[in-house]
């Protein structure tokens, strides 16, 4: 498990995936809001990619997010896009409502910069996100990514065109912190 100040991220267990389904992929707003394509339903039990991992796929690399007090499971992670050639990534996020404006987002970015620059020896990372959603735009802030530029209207969401935010972090410019 790679350990953050509050959370850790964490392989994803079959128990997770019931919860998972329940409160982030069956809310059809934060759904919308967070994926490049439209809600659709997820029979129960299947083997969709958005809930059970595919340990083949070496470009996408989800994780559970869980307290480390406690080990309750707080929402998702993933690096993915991976391009080893350019030697970089994305990186994304969900907290279950029950989890959002802890803090956990600021963490789980800072624990998905250090596998992406310690562990996969990545050059770039970066962060697309809705112009709105201002607590991944802080999180990623917060662990030093650069806003690179704005893609005007580029997400279609429940019925409108909205605003994307660009954002990159290169490894030099990284400062770890202390409990990753």
């Amino acid at each position: 498990m790679l350990k953050g100040d509050r959370i850790g991220l964490r392989a994803r267990h079959e128990d997770d995936i019931p919860v998972l389904q329940t409160e982030l992929y069956n809310d059809v707003v934060t759904h919308s809001r967070s994926q490049g394509r439209p809600w659709r339903p997820i029979t129960s039990g299947s083997k969709n990619p958005q809930l059970v991992v595919d340990d083949t796929e070496q470009g996408h690399v989800p994780f559970s997010v869980v307290e480390l007090d406690g080990g309750a499971l707080v929402g998702t992670a993933v690096l993915w896009g991976i391009d080893n050639h350019s030697r970089s990534a994305h990186i994304g996020l969900g907290l279950l409502p029950s989890s959002r404006g802890r803090g956990y987002g600021t963490d789980v970015v800072a624990v998905l910069c250090h596998y992406g620059f310690v562990v996969r020896g990545l050059q770039r990372l970066q962060v697309e996100t809705l112009s709105d959603n201002a607590a991944m735009l802080r999180s990623a802030e917060r662990n030093g990514f650069v806003r690179e530029g704005v893609l005007r209207s580029s997400a279609w969401v429940l019925g409108e065109f909205l605003d994307e935010v660009v954002l990159g972090l290169l490894a030099q410019e990284w400062k770890p912190g202390p409990a990753v």
